[in-house]
């Protein structure tokens, strides 16, 4: 296990593979920023940024079953292409302005 500046990477394919100096510059770089004191302040931000994204991902999917599990259940309404364009619009609508959309609501 080869370790860069108080890290280990057990991964010998990616210090094989020419990205170490990639991996380093970049680190560097974002410290070089200013936002960043350190390298393993870094590679902690993207760590935290990976974990939200996942916890995301993992809201949406249980949203999703949640909604297939009431469609199984008869529980659906059927939307004309009409009001999905009118939900469509008012979203991205709703997006620009950064208003949260109520799935509850039906226009």
């Amino acid at each position: 296990m080869r370790s860069w500046k108080g890290w280990n990477w057990g991964d010998k394919i990616f210090w094989g593979s020419g990205l170490q100096l990639q991996m380093e510059q970049y680190l560097q770089s974002k410290v070089g920023t200013g936002f960043y004191s350190n390298a393993s302040e870094v590679v902690r931000d993207a760590i935290r940024r990976m974990r939200e994204e996942s916890e995301k991902l993992a809201a949406l999917r249980a949203a999703v079953q949640v909604g297939d599990d009431q469609l199984e259940r008869g529980e659906g309404t059927p939307y004309t292409p009409e009001q999905l364009e009118t939900i469509t619009a008012k979203a991205f609508a709703n997006s620009r302005h950064s208003k949260k959309v109520n799935p509850d609501v039906v226009p």
